[in-house]
């Protein structure tokens, strides 16, 4: 027996390994891995191993002044009995990133760059001669050139200066820079738009199917400016109708490989913060030569129907087109119609809002999951400041569009996708959508017992999604129901592009693309050249070349959305700032180990009461049951609990709220 215990011992501490049942080595200490450096300002900084296993504690003293995200090889020390495991890089493989945005501090013989960044604690050295000419105050990008090793402050130069720290527009900039997205549209691309002719050539409208005499409209929202969809109709005979879902044809002027190719490529989607969008492609492109203005001809790509009022599909073909908007819809006056039954195209209108709704009706029979969210929208003065916060709901204007939408994308991946047995399918980027992680519905499952709701989490992927649907019916207009929503979505995989296809689980569709955006996601544009290049009988594309593709579209699409909330973020806290001292009800809306996030009732605005500030007990965190155990007197504090709060400080740098809790 004590043999065992003091093998076990052993193990525990690393000096040996267990190679198979009851068979150890020696572990040789010191080996090198290579990994992931993560820093951290507070000085813990860790290493993730490429080949799996547990993080590696990596001190300051030992980083060798790796970046945030570095590629580096590590030295393991031996372990000490119930330590965690250390180790020091030996070498810096791969720099992840050598561009930091902050707000310079000039001297007279030398410079700063202050950052914001969570992952570096020391301030950048700037000489004098590389500051590009800014000045104290200024936001700038600025690159690291080199980290002397005795140095304790990284080197670096001026690259860009982004304008006065707390101005609008820098600020919009700076969080671009930050997320390494492009904030100015390079001048020769714009240039080379600016050359493309919007004549369309006769011999070219002969080449397409035309709808320019039948009834074609577009929904968009009221600010919008790049109309990337139209929607046709017209009868066919009683209770049969011809919808076509008309898109921008993007691709027609713009040539693969080209300038305005590659930079959309490199950007991939554009960019939508808070007061601005960042197109993907120049604005002569996107807001007028493909944009389907009314009343101007225009090229598309089309999806045609013939589809009854139940939302079944008799016949539907893919066809280059050339139509002619006959109206300009905003949501808001389609909803108009369709609550009262009257405008303009009433007859249109009415019928695709009763299509649509079999459609969606046929979709959730599915299995569909309904996340019916609303968003957050601010009213911004002249200069950017937020004056108003109201919330953007999802009517049946709305979801009229996205039904015909849906269907249009579905229909392309399926004639592209769907094969006979024993054939192999031609590539195609998808937009494929995992089911739920199981453990995180397990989490799920025992989160929302406390609130009296119940979910599958085995069983069809059908019942899965089926009872999913039945929760979020159940908690509707309950007050937990933001909430519950919110740690669903959790548990949700994200969608994203492949060439392998595995269906899209939210959606429950077999077969999902997206077809219908080319204007704003480069995806799309992939998707038509391939439709169009197999329409013509064209061989299929790489597999791989257009899995990297899909890999940085999905990458893209993500660093976009970050900049995104970053953008509200910022406006949260401005329209907070002399709001100091004044006293909301709210919702914790974050559980984590450094403090409760709450977000108020009121403007859904959320701020953070750290942990420090729970002064009555010792708080510890609960990760399983999302809440904040007090040691000694057992008070809890969980996710989805309303709470009463001040606003105690909001630092617009740090895009950060701090609120302080109201006995």
């Amino acid at each position: 027996m004590l043999c065992i215990d003091i093998l076990q011992d052993l193990l525990a501490d690393d000096y040996i390994v267990e190679v198979e049942k009851s068979k150890y080595k020696l572990h040789m200490q010191g080996k090198e891995l290579i990994g992931t450096f993560h820093r951290k300002s507070n000085g813990k900084n860790s290493f993730i191993p490429e080949e799996g296993g547990d993080p590696i504690f990596v001190a300051e003293r030992n980083s060798s002044h790796a970046m945030n995200n570095d590629k580096v090889r590590i030295m393991c020390f031996a372990k000490r009995k119930n330590k965690e495991k250390e180790g020091e890089v030996v070498e810096i493989l791969e720099r992840a990133n050598d561009t930091f945005v902050g707000t310079l501090e000039v001297t007279k013989s030398y410079a700063f760059l202050v950052t914001e960044n969570r992952t570096l604690a020391n301030d950048i050295f700037i000489p004098k001669e590389k500051l590009k000419g800014g000045k104290t105050g200024d936001k700038a990008i600025v690159k690291v050139m080199e980290w002397p090793d005795k140095a304790k402050n990284p080197i670096g130069q001026v690259i860009d200066i982004l304008g006065r720290a707390g101005d609008n527009t820098t600020e919009m900039h700076a969080i671009l820079a930050e997320f390494g997205l492009p904030y100015i549209y390079p001048k020769a691309v714009e240039k080379a738009a600016d050359k493309i002719s919007d004549v369309i050539p006769e011999d070219e409208i002969a080449k397409r199917e035309d709808f320019r005499h039948i009834t074609t409209f577009t929904i968009d929202p009221k600010d919008a400016k790049d109309f990337d969809d139209a929607l046709s109709i017209r009868p066919l005979k009683e209770g049969l109708w011809e919808v076509g879902v008309h898109i921008a044809d993007v691709t027609h002027y713009v040539k693969e490989g080209g300038m305005i190719d590659k930079e959309g490529e490199k950007r991939a989607t554009s960019v939508y913060l808070v007061d601005r969008t960042i197109p993907m492609l120049p604005e002569r492109l996107s807001n007028y030569i493909c944009s389907l203005r009314p009343y101007e001809e225009k090229l598309t790509f089309s999806v045609i129907f013939d589809i009854n009022e139940k939302g079944e599909i008799k016949k539907s073909r893919i066809v280059h087109t050339v139509i002619k908007s006959d109206r300009r819809f905003t949501y808001e006056e389609a909803q108009h119609t369709i609550e009262t039954g009257e405008g303009d195209f009433k007859e249109e209108i009415l019928t695709m809002d009763k299509i649509a709704k079999a459609l969606r009706e046929k979709r959730f029979a599915q299995g569909a999951i309904n996340f019916d969210r609303y968003e957050v929208k601010f009213e911004i003065d002249e200069k950017g400041k937020p004056i108003n916060v109201y919330f953007k709901e999802s009517k049946d204007a709305n979801k009229l569009v996205e039904e015909f939408m849906l269907l249009a994308n579905r229909t392309v991946a399926e004639k592209i996708g769907k094969v006979p047995k024993g054939k192999k399918a031609k590539v195609l980027p998808y937009r494929i959508h995992d089911l739920p992680d199981p453990e995180k519905l397990d989490n799920l499952s025992q989160f929302i017992a406390r609130f009296g709701y119940k979910i599958r989490t085995s069983g069809s992927k059908m019942d899965v999604s089926k009872s999913i649907n039945h929760l979020l019916d159940d908690v509707h207009g309950k007050k937990e129901e933001n909430l519950i929503e919110t740690v669903s979505i959790r548990a949700m995989q994200k969608a994203r592009y492949s060439v392998h296809n595995i269906g899209h689980y939210g959606l429950a569709f077999e077969y999902y693309t997206h077809f219908t955006s080319p204007i704003r996601r480069y995806p799309d544009m992939m998707v038509h050249r391939l439709v169009t290049k197999y329409m013509d009988g064209g061989r299929s594309v790489s597999e791989n070349k257009y899995e990297d593709l899909c890999d940085h579209c999905s990458n893209m699409e993500q660093t976009a959305a970050s900049a995104e909330r970053a953008s509200i973020k910022y406006k949260q806290v401005e329209f907070m700032m002399d709001k100091i001292g004044q006293t909301y009800d709210g919702v914790i809306s974050g559980v984590t180990e450094w403090g409760l996030y709450v977000e108020l009732n009121e403007n859904k605005c959320e701020g953070m009461i750290p942990i420090r500030d729970l002064d009555d007990d010792y708080y510890e965190f609960d990760e399983k049951n999302y809440c904040l155990r007090g040691r000694r007197k057992n008070r809890v504090y969980s996710l989805g609990d309303a709470i009463t709060i001040k606003v105690a400080r909001a630092n617009l740098e740090k895009k950060q709220l701090d609120f302080a809790l109201v006995e």
